[in-house]
Formats: C-alpha cells, sequence, structure tokens
C-alpha cells in the first residue's frame, strides 16, 4: 500500500502519467506473470552486463510503460509494437509477431518491438527473426549492449540514454529528461521495496520469538503444573 500510494504521488507530480495511455487495437489485458518478464530480465542483464542498476528499467518504461491503476504502476511490456506514434500491446509473442508482420506486410519498415522496443529497421542485423526480437532475453541482450557501446563512444550513461533514443538533439533531450525522472521513480520504488522487505523480515523474526517465548512459558506452565499434581 505504501509503495502504491507514493508512486501514484511521484509520477503525477514529475508529469508522466497526467494522461492514460490509450487504448489501440490489441491492448492486451493486464496479466501479472507478463508484467514480471522484462522486469525480472532486465534486472538479470543490468548485473550480468555492468549497467547501472535500473537504468535499463527506466528505459524500457519509458518505451513501453503500460499504466496499471490498480497497481498504481507503470509495467513494461515484452509483446509491444510501436510503429510511429502507434503503439499496441499484445497478450502473447504470437500476437505481438503477428501484428509485425500485418505492418510489414503493408510496407511499413520502422517498426519498434519487445521489451527495449529494438527498431526493425535501423537495427535490421540485430535479430535472426522475430520469434527472437520478441525473445526477451535476446531483447535485452541486444539493447545492453547497444546502450554499453554509446556508453564507450560517449563517455557518459546520460548520453547514452539520449542517443539510445536519437542523435538529433531536437529528438533526445526530452526522452533522456523521462528516463532520468522514471530511472528516480525506479530507485526510488526500489528503496521502499527493500525498506519494506527488511520490515517483514523483523517482523516475522518478532512474532517468532515472541512465538517460542510463549511457547517456553506454556511449558514451563505444564513442568509446575504436573509437579504440583505429583506431590
Amino acid at each position: 500500500m505504501l509503495r502504491a500510494l507514493w508512486l501514484r504521488w511521484w509520477l503525477a507530480s514529475v508529469g508522466l502519467v497526467l494522461v492514460a495511455p490509450v487504448a489501440h487495437a490489441g491492448q492486451a489485458p493486464f496479466s501479472a506473470t507478463v508484467a514480471k518478464v522484462c522486469r525480472d530480465t532486465i534486472a538479470r542483464v543490468e548485473r550480468e552486463q555492468g549497467i547501472p542498476k535500473l537504468l535499463l528499467s527506466a528505459i524500457a518504461l519509458a518505451e513501453t510503460g503500460r499504466w496499471h491503476a490498480e497497481r498504481g504502476e507503470s509495467i513494461a511490456w515484452p509483446w509491444t509494437v510501436t510503429s510511429g506514434k502507434d503503439s499496441s500491446y499484445h497478450p502473447n509473442k504470437e500476437a505481438a509477431i503477428a501484428h509485425v508482420r500485418a505492418l510489414q506486410a503493408k510496407g511499413v519498415r520502422n517498426i519498434d518491438v519487445g521489451c527495449m522496443q529494438v527498431n526493425l529497421h535501423h537495427h535490421r542485423r540485430a535479430f535472426e527473426s522475430l520469434e527472437e526480437a520478441f525473445d526477451p532475453e535476446a531483447n535485452v541482450m541486444y539493447a545492453a549492449s547497444f546502450l554499453k557501446t554509446l556508453q564507450g563512444d560517449l563517455k557518459s550513461w546520460s548520453r547514452a540514454v539520449a542517443h539510445y533514443h536519437s542523435a538529433t538533439p531536437e529528438l533526445h533531450t526530452r526522452y533522456k529528461e523521462k528516463v532520468d525522472k522514471l530511472w528516480q521513480g525506479e530507485r526510488r520504488r526500489d528503496a521502499i521495496e527493500r525498506t519494506e522487505s527488511v520490515m517483514a523480515a523483523y517482523r516475522e523474526r518478532q512474532a517468532k520469538r515472541e512465538s517460542d517465548q510463549a511457547q517456553r512459558a506454556m511449558n514451563r506452565a505444564n513442568i509446575l503444573s504436573q509437579l504440583a499434581t505429583s506431590r
């Protein structure tokens, strides 16, 4: 509850959820299992690739974030397809692939896919197939590699984030600012979750301690009762 309330307040304060995402054809219902796919994959890849914690997560939210009103948070969706300003969120990989193929059949080439919205035109050699492009591991690993290459060239994670979106300043400045705000929010969310985890562990230990004390007191009472009865 604390985390959900705080996230609602923070996201509203930075202007990231002033308007709910527009529903398009292919807007999939939320699934708790799918909601974890990008976040869990990204967390593992960040650790493995030495990328600052939650930075890729913030980029994914900027790229594919869907607002979940009940949970009070934005969720990166792995089966997202974007062409121009038109984004669609699909229930599974197969539906997302079918949508991409339908776009390609119409001659559309500027298509972003997956957790990290890798562009199939500008990164045409990134994947062997659409199946691989929508594989969360492959999608996130490619994005991580691309971001690290940019960071190596530009000597700055902040500039790398900007250029992940575009090398054109007019296009990447607002994007970088958006990711910075999301990254700040992700780090605060993580701090809250870690605090709640510590508090929960403490409460569990305290409850066990009290239960053990009560059991010992009961055992002592039983022993005294037995001694009194035997006299």
